[in-house]
């Protein structure tokens, strides 16, 4: 612990399986950090991964009082620790996108109301009208998805409005599952919150808004007006906008910590509360995203931040509005077919080296003689679609490349997918623009070579550990500064720096001013030929 009585900054992140929790200082250096494991540390709630599957194998929830009873064990691990919370000027945090809350009428008070004297999940026992939470594991609301997209005008139209066509584990489908299974547990919720904002409540003591940025994955928000839209809550619920209260940006402060924490212990009476977010938008806070940037974390399953000015929604990928910058927006795109399918390439054809396969993509030439492959071994987000495809400079479909081509067409053909759906929202490399790299793959440099040569722009590597925690670390020290117009970027500007990698290689702009445009060309055609058998899109 630093010896100075410098200010600290907390972020915590209620994710799936665990409740975490980071401490910065003035400098942004990292002074302390915890977690609390849901299934080992709290094995009374009877949780696998964090969550219960229920028998149809669709429907999966959260015990409310497991997130309440982890934020007192996590409080009370730092307090035995030696933390100084006396030195924490602000706080804020992160949910899982898409999970919901329901308080009992009455529990408002409640929270107003909080006894120091005992802990947080024996004085709100009693205080949720629903006990365990949809997440966003479940995709058990398929008939309120499609009631939905048919009452506003269709999957764009929602898309158009909220960001995102109609997904099964979205709040406001969640909660017209709600309203019409359970009509008498909708009837005695007096407020529903996100997860994120939920935990924002147990800090306030009082309901907290929801912010924009998560509020963005509900499919009930207008991400262009920051409102919610009528035409959603007509087709989700009756008097749903009072149950939701009015949204709030995503920097806002919400009000001083409840005295409850001040007495239990030992928070200043004048630390802030800054509005806390969902886990994607809060990483891309701890990524320090900034205009013009890309992140990709390539992992088991492949997902790509971007930072949008203007965002053109579409049926495929989300757009959020952006947490850091109140103008912007941030788009996520997830991809299943990452890692594993790397792997699985790598083992047939590069003798299960990363040696070998590093070694092919640096002696394949850039575009790959005009052969590409989509190689999706599982169902693909996106687009809904499954199998291996390969096509030639002539966009003809074929059987097979050499062992060295396909190498290259697989992660060429990854990478090319991502820039292509990134322009489809609306994504531009301008000047400066950088790509952040994360994920297990990112230390593999000639698969970040070819990255930086598909977007023609630099490959940074980034550390993002805890990203989404440390974000909302970073969030808390901007809350205290957004008023006065101080930028994220500004506020952040002490934080570790991403470290360069990779530059684009010399004269690859020149292919790629030629060949992406076959490339894109090919595939087009293969993702019209293949989601012509494709099942319905995968929400």
């Amino acid at each position: 612990m630093a010896a100075s009585t410098e200010s600290f900054y907390l972020g915590f992140d209620f994710s799936t399986q665990q409740l975490k929790v980071v401490a910065v200082d003035g400098n942004l250096s990292v002074v302390h950090q915890d977690n609390v494991q849901f299934d080992s540390e709290l094995p009374e709630f009877g949780t696998q991964g964090g969550v219960h599957i229920h028998a149809d194998s669709l429907t999966v929830t959260s015990p409310v009082l497991m997130w309440v009873k982890a934020l007192d064990l996590i409080l009370g691990k730092m307090k035995n620790a030696g933390f100084d919370f006396s030195r924490v000027k602000a706080l804020s945090g992160s949910g899982q996108q898409h999970g919901s809350v329901y308080w009992r009428k009455g529990t408002n008070q409640v929270l107003r109301d909080l006894q120091p004297g005992k802990s947080l999940h024996e004085l709100l026992k009693g205080g949720f009208a629903v006990s365990d939470s949809p997440v966003w594991m479940d995709s058990s609301t398929t008939e309120q998805c499609q009631y939905l997209e048919t009452a506003v005008g269709g999957a764009q139209r929602v898309a158009d409005i909220t960001g995102s066509r109609a997904y099964e584990r979205f709040t406001g489908n969640q909660i017209a599952k709600i309203y019409k299974a359970q009509p008498e547990k909708y009837e005695d919720t007096e407020r529903i919150s996100l997860v994120s904002s939920f935990a924002a409540s147990l800090f306030l003591g009082s309901y907290a808004a929801i912010d924009y940025s998560d509020g963005s994955g509900m499919n009930l928000m207008d991400i262009f007006s920051k409102q919610w839209a009528d035409s959603c809550l007509e087709a989700t619920a009756p008097h749903l906008e009072e149950r939701l209260g009015a949204p709030v940006h995503s920097s806002a402060v919400l009000g001083l910590l409840s005295p409850y924490h001040v007495t239990r212990y030992g928070f200043p009476e004048d630390c802030k509360v800054v509005a806390f977010t969902g886990d994607n938008p809060g990483s891309l806070a701890g990524m320090r995203l900034q205009e013009g940037d890309i992140a990709v974390s390539l992992g088991t399953s492949d997902t790509v931040f971007l930072w949008i000015k203007e965002p053109r929604p579409t049926v495929e990928g989300h757009i959020f509005c952006n947490p850091v910058d109140r103008p912007s927006y941030m788009a996520l795109i997830c991809y299943k077919n990452g890692s594993l399918t790397r792997e699985r390439i790598r083992n047939k054809c590069a003798g299960g080296s990363w040696e070998v396969f590093s070694s092919v993509l640096r002696t394949t030439p850039i575009g790959n003689y005009g052969n590409i492959g989509i190689y999706f071994d599982a169902m693909e987000i996106t687009p809904s679609a499954v199998g291996v495809h390969r096509f030639d400079k002539e966009n003809t479909k074929v059987a097979g490349f050499s062992a060295q081509g396909e190498i290259r067409a697989l992660v060429e053909g990854q990478f090319l997918a991502k820039r292509v759906h990134a322009e489809k929202l609306g994504y531009k490399i301008i000047p400066g623009t950088r790509v952040l790299a994360t994920g297990g793959a990112s230390s593999n440099k000639d698969i970040l070579q070819v990255l930086s040569d598909v977007f023609d722009a630099p490959v940074y590597t980034i550390d993002v550990a805890n990203s989404a925690c440390l974000g909302c670390g970073y969030r808390a020290l901007q809350g205290l500064v957004a008023e006065s117009g101080v930028s994220f970027a500004e506020a952040v500007k002490k934080a570790p720096e991403a470290q360069l990698a990779v530059t684009p290689t010399p004269g690859a702009d020149k292919v790629q001013q030629h060949n992406p445009i076959q490339l894109s060309s090919s595939l087009t055609l293969s993702f019209l030929l293949i989601l012509s058998t494709a099942p319905p899109p995968s929400r």
